[in-house]
């Protein structure tokens, strides 16, 4: 699909620069949602194959970011996945993080603090050169929310890699945009209501099948069965080989959009998505007289920016006293020149 038909997928209201907050669904996502809702308001079905759907988005997540589908769990948030990481570390776990991380990363393992787990903070840029023996694992975003700062993750890979240390990878703000090789790290967890254009309620996590066995599944359900369908009953514990042991039980509406949004991204393709939305952040860069970035989160001073952009019907957002804007599939051309005329930039 060329990146010039992408915008005929969606139907924005208006100019809609806020994928970072939360992603806009395509078509074929949206038109599935309403046809299951409206199989369940009227009882028409049974309800096993709204359980195919979240096969279908793990394995499309699984191909997105270059992992095998066996390594692959689902979930509902990105810190429940975390979480259950988190809470299996050893005792006196030394976790370094960057200072501006979102707390749905940093709280996981925050709140060990009583098993002797230590965060350390430091400035994102300097990550990489941080990783020493003095860190038993690192945990980031591989773009912070907050900066739109994409994470070396070549240098970040490297360095854990010789001294050890446990990689914890957030890409909810990358996958979807962003090439990404999660078999370089240990966990990648991502939520896709965000570049992935999904519902709330669908989140992935890729593990190293090396580190499978150090995860306790605590949440553990019928659903981390090795056959879900056979576990309803009874002991004994019989818990899936596969990274599905970590599994919680999908909400099926939502997951039934995800599989379609997921499918949505595979077949325009991560390259050409983030090419499309590298272009368009650079030129809007361009008319505030940055530098080009290699994000499509671009950050901007711009007084006065929510008022002025609220009264045009442009959608944004303001994060630190900044404006934050940010350029995915549905967005064109024509709406950055829009938005800079609107600011005057």
């Amino acid at each position: 699909m060329g990146s010039d038909r992408m915008p005929d997928l969606w139907e924005p209201a208006g100019t809609y620069l806020n994928t970072a907050s939360y992603g806009l669904p395509p078509k074929p996502a949206w038109y599935a949602l309403q046809d299951a809702l409206d199989d369940w308001r009227g009882g028409r079905t049974s309800w096993e194959h709204w359980g195919i759907p979240g096969e279908e988005a793990r394995a499309s997540f699984a191909r997105l970011v270059g992992v095998p589908v066996e390594t692959v769990a689902i979930g509902a948030t990105v810190s429940g996945l975390v979480g259950l990481v988190a809470a299996s570390v050893p005792e006196g776990t030394r976790v370094l993080a960057p200072d501006v991380e979102f707390t749905s990363l940093l709280f996981p393992f925050l709140v060990h603090q009583h098993r002797g787990v230590s965060v350390r903070t430091v400035p994102a840029r300097d990550l990489s050169g941080e990783i020493g023996p003095d860190v038993d694992l690192v945990a980031f975003s591989a773009v912070q929310m907050a900066t739109g700062e994409v994470a070396d993750l070549e240098a970040i890979s490297l360095a854990a890699a010789e001294h050890g240390v446990m990689t914890v990878v957030d890409a909810t703000q990358a996958v979807g945009w962003l090439p990404l090789d999660a078999g370089r790290f240990d966990v990648v967890a991502t939520h896709g209501y965000k570049w992935l254009m999904s519902p709330r309620g669908t989140a992935y996590m890729a593990i190293r099948p090396e580190r499978m066995d150090m995860v306790v599944p605590q949440a553990a359900g019928w659903y981390a069965g090795e056959d879900p369908l056979a576990t309803f009953f009874g002991r004994p514990l019989r818990l899936a080989e596969s990274a599905r042991r970590l599994d919680t039980s999908p909400a099926w509406y939502m997951w039934v959009a995800a599989a379609q949004s997921l499918a949505t991204v595979e077949q325009i393709g991560v390259d050409t998505i983030h090419d499309h939305d590298i272009a368009l952040a650079n030129r809007f860069r361009a008319g505030f007289g940055l530098e080009p970035g290699n994000s499509a989160i671009v950050m901007s001073d711009a007084p006065g920016a929510s008022e002025k952009l609220a009264s045009a019907g442009i959608q944004a957002a303001v994060r630190g006293g900044r404006l934050r804007t940010s350029w995915h599939v549905y967005n064109t051309a024509e709406h950055v020149e829009r938005t800079l005329d609107v600011l005057g930039a």
